[in-house]
C-alpha cells in the first residue's frame, strides 16, 4: 500500500528529493509548489520504499497500512490530488548550490534571527568548507515561529526543531542569543566584524484591524494569543479574557484555526502537550464554548489549508459548523486542492449539530464593523458582504442594513503579519520587507545593492509559505552570497579577515 502525507507538511521538499521514483508532488521546480496546501504522494507511482519517511522532518508521511482512523481520509486525498494526465520526469530535479572556490580562507557570516529561515540559511552555508556562522537573536531561546507559533497540539509540526538541532551541532555554528540589533549592537558594527550579514527577522507584528474599538481590553492579536499559550518570553504576563461564552476571530487562516481550536479544546487534553502552564491554568477556568471565525469573502477564498480543515473536521470533541449565505460550490475552486477544500466544507455544512460539544463556527461573507464595549470588549458589530467586481471576484463589499451584533468577551484579529524595521537596515514600509534583489539587500526599493548584506524568510518575501518554504528561499540567498564571495564583491575590510572579537565587549 502506498505511503501517505497526513498533515500540513513543512514543504522543505526533503521527501521529494529522497524519493527514487518522483512520486511526491508538487516539487520545487513545479509552478504550484509555492501555493499548494500540502504535498501529496501519487499512489500509482509510489513503490512503498519508505525513503520519504526518514527524510520528512515533521513525521507527516505514514505507510498506508499504518494509518490511524483519523488519518485514513488522507489516503483518499492523496489519490484525489494526483493527476493522471500530468507527466513528470523520472526523478525530481535537485537544484545545485554554488561551491566556494578553494583557498579563500574562512568566511564569517552573521545571521540576524533564529527562526526557520535563519537555520536553513545556516545549513546551506555550513555545507561549504571554511564557513563560520554566528546566529544572533534578541530572545534567549531560538527557532522563532517553529517554537512560538505552532500550536502545542501539533507536536509533529514542532518536531522540525529536531532538524534544527542537527544544524546547530555542525562545526562552525554559534549562537549569540539575547542580543538585539539596534540595542546591544549596531548593524554597522555587525557588518564590520563579518564578511556578510543575512537578515532573517521574519514578520514580527500583526496587521492592524482598522475598526472602532480595536484598542479596548479584550481586543487582541492572534500573535499575542499564540505567544501566550506557547510561553513566548514577551508574553508571560499576557491575560486572555475567557469569561464570556463566545470569542470571535477576525480572519480565517491556519493561525486563526489554531487559536480557535486551542480555546475550545478540553484542558485535560491540552495538559498532555507542552502548552504554557499559565495558559493551561487559565483555560481550565475558561467559559468559552463557542468561537466564531470570520471570513470577509466566501468559502472559495478561505485562507486556511485543506489539511488543517481536515484535521479540525475529524475532531469528535468539537462541533464544527459552517455558515455561508449560499450553497457551497466545489467547482468554484481554482485547482484540485481548492475544490477538495470546498467539497469538505460542504460536507461539514451538511452535518447535524453535535449537542453538548464546544463549537467552532466558520462564518463566511462577514466583515467586522465595530468592536463594542465601554471598559472592555463586550461584542462585535458585523455586516454581511457580497462579492464585487475584481480579479477573480476576490473583493467583497458590505451590504447596507445587514449589520448585527455578536456578543463576545474576546475579539482576536488574525488578518496577517508585517515585518518590522531593523535599525540601520533598509526597509520598505509599503511591503513591510527589506528591499532586495534575489536576496541581496538594496538601499531602497529598486535601488543599489548594499555590499555584504542579504535577506531571507518572511522579511524578504512577505508572510507567506510554510516552515519549509524557507529552504528554497535560503538557497537563493546563500547562492547569491557565495557568488559575491567568489567574485570578490564582499566589503574589502571584512574580506581581509578579522580576529574573532567579543562583539559585546
Amino acid at each position: 500500500m502506498p505511503h501517505v502525507v497526513t498533515q500540513s507538511c513543512c514543504a522543505d521538499a526533503s521527501c521529494v528529493h529522497a524519493c527514487p521514483v518522483n512520486c511526491i508532488h508538487p516539487t520545487p521546480d513545479e509552478p504550484d509548489f509555492g501555493s499548494a496546501h500540502m504535498l501529496y504522494i501519487d499512489p500509482d507511482v509510489c513503490v512503498d520504499c519508505g525513503a520519504c519517511v526518514g527524510a520528512c522532518p515533521v513525521g507527516a508521511i505514514v505507510p498506508g497500512d499504518s494509518l490511524a482512523p483519523d488519518q485514513r481520509v488522507f489516503l483518499d486525498l492523496n489519490a484525489a490530488l494526483s493527476d493522471p494526465d500530468r507527466t513528470y520526469p523520472p526523478q525530481a530535479p535537485v537544484p545545485g548550490l554554488r561551491r566556494l572556490e578553494p583557498g579563500r580562507g574562512p568566511l564569517r557570516v552573521a545571521i540576524v534571527g533564529a527562526g526557520p529561515a535563519a537555520l536553513y540559511a545556516a545549513d546551506e552555508l555550513l555545507r561549504q568548507p571554511g564557513v563560520e556562522v554566528t546566529v544572533f537573536d534578541r530572545l534567549a531561546v531560538p527557532h522563532g515561529l517553529a517554537r512560538h507559533g505552532v500550536a502545542p497540539d501539533h507536536p509533529r509540526t514542532r518536531s522540525v526543531t529536531d532538524l534544527f538541532a542537527l544544524i546547530e551541532a555542525q562545526p562552525g555554528f554559534e549562537y549569540r542569543l539575547g542580543v538585539e540589533i539596534g540595542r546591544d549592537l549596531t548593524a554597522d558594527q555587525l557588518a564590520a566584524r563579518h564578511h556578510a550579514v543575512i537578515y532573517a527577522t521574519g514578520a514580527g507584528t500583526d496587521r492592524p484591524l482598522d475598526v472602532p474599538g480595536s484598542d479596548l481590553p479584550g481586543s487582541m492579536s492572534a500573535t499575542e494569543v499564540a505567544s501566550w499559550y506557547n510561553a513566548h518570553p514577551d508574553h508571560v504576563d499576557t491575560r486572555v479574557p475567557l469569561h464570556h461564552h463566545r470569542a470571535v476571530i477576525v480572519g480565517n487562516g491556519n493561525v486563526a484555526l489554531d487559536v480557535a481550536r486551542i480555546l475550545v479544546t478540553p484542558a485535560d487534553s491540552l495538559a498532555r502537550t507542552d502548552i504554557s502552564p499559565t495558559a493551561l491554568a487559565a483555560l481550565r477556568g475558561s467559559r468559552v464554548r463557542e468561537v466564531v471565525v470570520l471570513g470577509r469573502r466566501g468559502p472559495a477564498h478561505a485562507a486556511f489549508t485543506l489539511p488543517e480543515l481536515v484535521g479540525l473536521a475529524s475532531r469528535r470533541d468539537i462541533d464544527l459548523r459552517v455558515q455561508t449565505p449560499g450553497a457551497i460550490d466545489p467547482d468554484a475552486g481554482t485547482d484540485r486542492q481548492g475544490r477538495l477544500l470546498l467539497d469538505r466544507l460542504a460536507e461539514v455544512a451538511a452535518r447535524p449539530p453535535r449537542a453538548g460539544s464546544p463549537r467552532i463556527v466558520l462564518r463566511f461573507q462577514t466583515a467586522p464593523v465595530e468592536i463594542l464595549g465601554d471598559e472592555r470588549v463586550e461584542g462585535l458589530r458585523v455586516a454581511r458582504t457580497e462579492p464585487t467586481a475584481g480579479e477573480g471576484g476576490g473583493r467583497a463589499a458590505v451590504i447596507p442594513g445587514s449589520e448585527e451584533v455578536l456578543s463576545a468577551g474576546l475579539v482576536v484579529r488574525s488578518v496577517g503579519y508585517r515585518g518590522v524595521p531593523v535599525p540601520g537596515v533598509p526597509f520598505d514600509p509599503v511591503t513591510a520587507t527589506i528591499p532586495h534583489r534575489a536576496g541581496r539587500v538594496l538601499d531602497r526599493p529598486g535601488g543599489d545593492e548594499v555590499p555584504g548584506a542579504y535577506v531571507v524568510g518572511w522579511i524578504k518575501r512577505g508572510p507567506r509559505g510554510f516552515i519549509g518554504s524557507n529552504k528554497t528561499c535560503a538557497r537563493e540567498t546563500v547562492d547569491a552570497l557565495l557568488a559575491d564571495a567568489d567574485a570578490g564583491r564582499l566589503p574589502g575590510r571584512a574580506r581581509a579577515g578579522w580576529p574573532r572579537p567579543d562583539l559585546l565587549g
